[in-house]
Parts: C-alpha cells; structure tokens; sequence
C-alpha cells in the first residue's frame, strides 16, 4: 500500500514550487537527508518524528515508508503497524491550510485523515496529526514582534493568507503537540517580505532552527539558504550559534540550487544539516556540485566565516601563514566620495566622475568626503557584481574589471576605491592584482551574495605594490601544490 510501486510515477516529484521561498522538497533530497539519522531508528517503534513546517508532506511519508520496513519484525501485522506508525510516530505542522490538505493526501492516501480512504483507521477527527491552526502576526511599529514581517505587505486581513507560520509564533513549541520528539526535520519557510525598497525580504529559517533547538531533539536536520555562511541582514549571531555548535556533526553544502531543486534561483546556493544533541564532534562537510564532489571533517569555527569548498581550506591556510596585512584595509567604505548611486556626472566641472554605466565631467564642489582621494592614483571596483548564487556554473569572475582612475577622478557608491597611490605604476599592479584567479578565489569565500564590501577581501593579503603580480607568481609565493592550482582554476575565470 505505502510501498515504492504505489508511487511510480511520483507527484512530489513534479510539484511547482509556491515561490522561491518556499520550496517543495523532491523525493531523492528528503531521502538523501534521512540517510544522514541512524539506522537504528527505523526499527524503533517508540521514535516520534516531526516535521513543523509541512508543505508536501514528503519527509513524513518518505519515513513512514522506512519504519514500515523497519517494524515490520516487532509489529508484524500491516494494517496494526500502519495504524501505530501514523497514530503515535509521525506528526507535521503545515505551513498554511492547503498544505495541510497536500500533507495529508501524501501520508494518509487521503485529506480528511479519518475518512473512509484514509490508510490509517485510527484517528478520530479530520486532521490525524497533521496540524493548520490559523495564528495573526503581532504588530509593532509596522513590523511582527516574532517574524519581522512587514505590516503593510501582510497585515490584509483574515480572508488572505498571513504567513504567519504557527512554529515561531509560539513562545514555547512544545506547547503545540505536548510531547518530546525524537526527530525534528524538515525545510522551512525561507524569508518574508520585510516592507523595505523592491523586492526587499528578510531571512525568516534561522528563527525555525533556533525554535526547533528549544524542543532538544535528538537529530535535527533542516535544508535552508547558505546565505548564513557570511552573516549579514540579521544572520550575524545565528552564523556564530553553528559554527561554534560542536552538535553540528554534518553539513552537506550545494553552491548551486538548482542541482537539487530544479527550477528554483536561491542565490547563495542551499545546504543541509545534521545536529545531535547527544553527541560533540568536528563536522562532515560536504561539498557537492554536479561536476565534482569532495567531504572532509574539520571545525565549522576554524576560521571567522564558513569556508564553503574544503578545498580551499589548505589554501587559505597557506596565506594566513604568511602573516600578511589584510586588502580589507585598503578598500573604500560604501559611498567613497559620499555620492550615492543615483547621482550623474553633471557635464560640467573639473573632475571625471565614474557613475553607474557612465562617466563625465562632474564639480569638484559636490564631493563631500575623501576628497584627498581625487587626486591620488587609485581603482575603481563594482560594489555588486551579478552572477549570484545561480547566474552560472562554476568557473565564475567573481568581480567585474577594475577600472584604474587618475588623479581628478571619484565615482559614486557604484563603485568601491581600492588603494590609493602616488604614481600609476602601483595603481596598475593593484589593478593586475584584481584580475588574477588566486586573489578572486580568496575573495569568494567571503562572497556568498552579489555584494562585494571591505570585509569580502578579509582574506586576500595586501601584496607590495611596487611588483607585478600574476597567477603563476603568486602560487610560488604561497606554495600551492598542483592539486590546489587546478582547483583554484576550475573555480575562477580568467579576466582579460
């Protein structure tokens, strides 16, 4: 009945997405993802499991298919051990009440739960234990106290859909079902529109993970944006939370998405987890794109952000033995000359100012801060570049080409100032620099979005400008091996 033929073809598999933000599961990555928990615990009929954020009920019926197998000894009899694995092991909470419908259909062959088709003959009420309750937001100041959401966006009345996910609209979890599980999986809600410019929104899954932790489960897995790896918009103190939780005992990292879920931009890529409350230990971290796959275990805290491709690990390694200052410091803040990006070159004036797209005579009057940069030799770097999390595969550029300014030029908050000197010798090293792999490759490990500020070339070490730098001199300086070099080159594009 609940066998692998029942469900050939399989409709989870061919679901559309509700959004970008909350996305299906497919079959294969639940399964994949239920491989990570032990063995053990598909032959224990005192398990419970709990997925708080249902949407096709695929981790619920991918486990009831395990524990039928698994039980199959202890509870012989089919229809008993469907009935006990249903009733009294598998519980969900879905994310809005369609869901709820889809949940159900997918676990119990049926959406009322105690109905005449449903697979489970024990339950006494429509929803079995697949809970929707309808909860509102609380609003403060235009924005929900629990989820940030913004008022005007979703404030709209009950006849629409709040998105206010019951989950994390409850002080205390534990409270929604009474009772300890075992097992807490699933793949929350990614964000919520925060009211802010555009297509603005705030990341909402940590705040999942962090409620998720309240409950202490034995296993913890979740499949969420890797967005947190840089911190940022909120994400700064939960970043800190997993790299420093030595419970988190696996981490498989996909940069690209769309290799697990077809169809579907997540810039940043996606990444699941494995936290175990009864166990310390380094992390298993796997690194998985469709061309090339590596794991090794090592501290998720080793350095101050989560360095994605391990890989590079030994690379980096490498440079901060060296010791060197930090490039950080010699790049500009947001808004160099205090321009903001709106801002054209006048057509009149005594400066060449470099503006979005653009470049033209602008007043030397209008530059309100760093003025002494005009007249310095310096470079000009895009302050986003656009290839994102999915724009393309690996190899990547990284940043757009410098542009080398000369005295008497600024550019608006389009572009960030990197170094700044007396002659144009240096100037066009630090330019030369800017093109090759190896500083490009250090500079994406702090990139995990089309932002590009200071703290992105944390990692890159200032080198003396006085010399020319290219690839093949900056491996030997650094003693990478050929492994390493043909890593780094099948990660970064070559810039003309």
């Amino acid at each position: 009945m609940l066998n692998n033929q029942s469900y050939n073809p399989d409709v989870l598999t061919c679901l559309a997405n509700l959004s970008s933000d909350e996305v299906f599961t497919p079959p294969k990555l639940a399964n994949e993802i239920l491989d990570q928990l032990p063995a053990e615990l598909w032959s224990d009929p005192e398990a419970r499991f709990l997925d708080p954020f249902c949407k096709s009920g695929v981790f619920l019926r991918e486990i009831a298919k395990r524990l039928l197998a698994g039980l199959e000894e202890k509870i012989p009899d089919q229809q008993e051990r469907i009935n006990h694995i249903f009733k009294n092991q598998l519980y969900g909470i879905a994310i809005t009440e369609l869901t709820a419908l889809l949940c159900r259909r997918s676990l119990y062959c049926s959406k009322i739960a105690n109905g005449p088709y449903s697979v489970c003959d024990r339950f006494n009420d429509e929803f079995g234990n697949i809970r929707f309750e309808r909860v509102e937001h609380t609003w403060e100041k235009g924005k929900c106290t629990s989820c940030g959401a913004s008022q005007d966006e979703l404030g709209r009345g009950e006849e629409y859909e709040g998105h206010a996910y019951e989950f994390i609209h409850t002080e205390n979890p534990q409270e929604i079902f009474n009772m300890k599980f075992d097992v807490i999986i699933g793949n929350p809600p990614y964000q919520l529109s925060d009211g802010g410019a555009g297509a603005s929104a705030s990341p909402i899954y940590h705040k999942f993970v962090k409620q998720a932790k309240k409950l202490q489960p034995r296993f913890l897995s979740m499949v969420i944006p890797a967005r947190w790896y840089a911190g940022g918009k909120g994400l700064d103190q939960f970043r800190d939370e997993m790299l420093n939780d030595r419970h988190l005992t696996q981490l498989v990292d996909h940069p690209i998405a769309s290799d697990i879920f077809p169809g579907v931009k997540v810039n940043g890529g996606i990444c699941y987890f494995l936290r175990e409350r009864d166990r310390e230990d380094d992390c298993v971290v796997s690194s998985r794109m469709s061309w090339t796959s590596d794991t090794l275990k090592r501290p998720l805290n080793q350095f101050d952000t989560f360095v994605r491709f391990n890989k590079a690990v030994s690379i980096l390694q490498k440079v901060l033995d060296k010791n060197l200052p930090s490039m950080s410091g010699v790049v500009s803040s947001r808004k160099p000359f205090g321009l903001p990006t709106n801002i054209r070159p006048s057509g009149r004036g005594n400066i060449t100012l470099y503006a979005n797209g653009t470049a033209g005579k602008h007043l030397r009057s209008a530059i309100d801060k760093n003025l002494d940069l005009v007249n310095k030799w310096k470079v000009f770097i895009g302050r986003a570049y656009g290839e994102g999390g999915e724009a393309r595969e690996y190899p990547r550029k990284i940043i757009a080409k410098g542009i080398l300014g000369a005295p008497g030029t600024a550019c608006t908050e389009t572009y960030l100032v990197v170094g700044n000197y007396d002659n144009k010798d240096e100037a066009s090293n630090m330019l030369m620099y800017l093109k090759t792999r190896f500083l490009r490759l250090l500079l994406s490990l702090r990139k995990n979005t089309q932002d590009i500020n200071h703290d992105r070339f944390q990692f890159v070490p200032l080198m003396d400008m006085t010399e020319q730098w290219t690839d093949r001199k900056l491996y030997d300086f650094f003693g990478l091996n050929k492994e390493e070099i043909f890593f780094l080159e099948s990660m970064i594009l070559e810039i003309e």
